[in-house]
């Protein structure tokens, strides 16, 4: 049942495929169990872009380990949930292990694509073996031209054929970034690459090298395709079983977490939730990375068109809580960039991005749900001096704590703090 490393108990684990099948004996445990243990609130977090179980169950492990303090006479349990995503091992998450990039910072050259990441890629990208060490070669040769990365743009695409998925909205057609003109695409990510980088407040001598955007463009691709990937396993995996696990243990309150992608998870879980039940108390989405307009029900830009998850938060008997932080450089910078690329030839970076390609765009980690009416805002202190609304959606500016991480991702991973264990908390009423 649980880790021998988990600071918390009762604690189980989910395995999901890509499908959204889980774990048949993992289920049935947890089913049998936590009626058993004596849980009243069960708090069920999923992970984001990551590599292996191993830094699942340790985000896990640390999220968790100040709530029996923070609530101790609530009947607490903990599912971690697992499933199939990854990131690249060049992305520093703060206080974790040290990175691919910290140790190439040191002068430590390297592969574009460590051997950590091929591995991932290829797990990501089952039967693309050949495609992927294609790409690898060509951004450690980086072939002279527009020509190579030309190329390039249509290996990554490549890499996408055939990507199935919910969307975030009913608007039709995918990110352009994929079938816009690689160069100018690749340029535009080294733009922005090089306004986060540690020369960006200082002079720059020489242009940015669209290679360094490249690695960018095959980036976002693992991004889309973790992104749909999550919708899949919520909407397919997580609702019916959280809907199963509602007539086994009806007494029992749940509790949707999801960082990143995970929170498109667990967002997508309430479209999958049967339909008569009501036992999801709270969600909490921590920097999630999808669209902020995913709640709507009339696009501002398109007011025929609705989100993906309209009304979803009348799924939830509690308030669906939004953090957000403008640090937050993955969904501010390159989110945006990814989902759309700008119609015209202008340099934009950081802020000025999201000016450029318009709102429809945006993220709900970076600026909260947004064309949903009534939804409150508030900053962290606030929050957490309570009482939250004891329903619909609810924006919560976390930037005094999710503040920290380098290039590219920013502050995305800068979750693991006391203030956001509260913040579940008093989403779900837990005393």
């Amino acid at each position: 049942m649980a880790d021998p490393g988990m600071s918390v108990t009762p604690y189980w684990e989910l395995t999901f495929d890509a499908d959204g099948d889980v774990d048949g004996p993992e289920r049935d445990r947890l089913s049998a169990q936590v009626t058993e243990r004596g849980v009243r609130d069960l708090i069920v977090f999923a992970h984001g872009w990551n590599n292996d179980r191993s830094g699942a169950t340790a985000l896990y492990r640390r999220f968790f380990a100040p709530l029996p303090r923070l609530a101790p006479k609530a009947r607490l349990g903990y599912v971690g949930v697992i499933w199939p995503s990854m990131r690249f091992s060049d992305e520093p998450i703060p206080d974790f292990p040290e990175s691919v990039a910290a140790v190439e910072a040191q002068g430590v050259p390297g592969p574009a694509l460590d051997e950590n990441t091929r591995r991932a890629l290829r797990e990501a990208f089952p039967g693309r073996a050949a495609v992927l060490d294609r790409l690898a070669r060509m951004l450690d040769d980086r072939p002279d031209g527009a020509t190579g990365l030309t190329e390039f743009g249509r290996l990554v695409r490549q890499l996408l054929d055939g990507d199935q998925g919910p969307a975030d909205t009913d608007e039709p057609g995918g990110p352009a970034v994929f079938d816009t003109d690689p160069v100018a695409a690749c340029e535009q990510f080294a733009d922005a690459l090089a306004a986060l980088g540690p020369a960006a407040d200082g002079a720059r001598f020489s242009l940015p090298n669209p290679w360094d955007g490249a690695k960018e463009l095959l980036r976002q691709a693992t991004y889309y395709q973790m992104k749909r990937r999550a919708g899949t396993v919520g909407e397919r995996g997580l609702g019916p079983l959280v809907g199963r696990l509602a007539g086994v243990a009806p007494g029992v309150r749940v509790h949707l977490v999801g960082h990143s992608f995970g929170g498109r998870l667990v967002a997508f879980a309430l479209r999958g939730l049967p339909g008569p039940v009501r036992s999801v108390k709270s969600v909490t989405l921590l920097q999630g990375a999808f669209s902020h307009y995913a709640f709507a029900a009339r696009l501002p830009h398109a007011p025929d068109r609705s989100g993906a998850l309209k009304g979803g938060a009348g799924r939830v008997d509690g308030p669906l809580v939004c953090c957000h932080s403008h640090f937050d450089a993955a969904l501010g910078t390159f989110y945006p960039l990814a989902s759309r690329l700008a119609g015209d030839d202008r340099s934009c970076a950081g802020s000025e991005i999201a000016a450029v390609l318009g709102p429809q765009w945006g993220a709900l980690g970076h600026d909260g749900v947004q064309a949903v009416p009534g939804t409150a805002r508030l900053d962290l202190a606030a929050a957490l001096r309570g009482p939250l609304p004891a329903s619909g959606c609810v924006n919560v500016d976390a930037a005094a704590v999710v503040r920290r991480g380098g290039a590219p991702s920013g502050a995305h991973s800068d979750i693991v703090h006391p203030e956001l264990a509260r913040l579940v908390l008093a989403a779900g009423r837990i005393a």
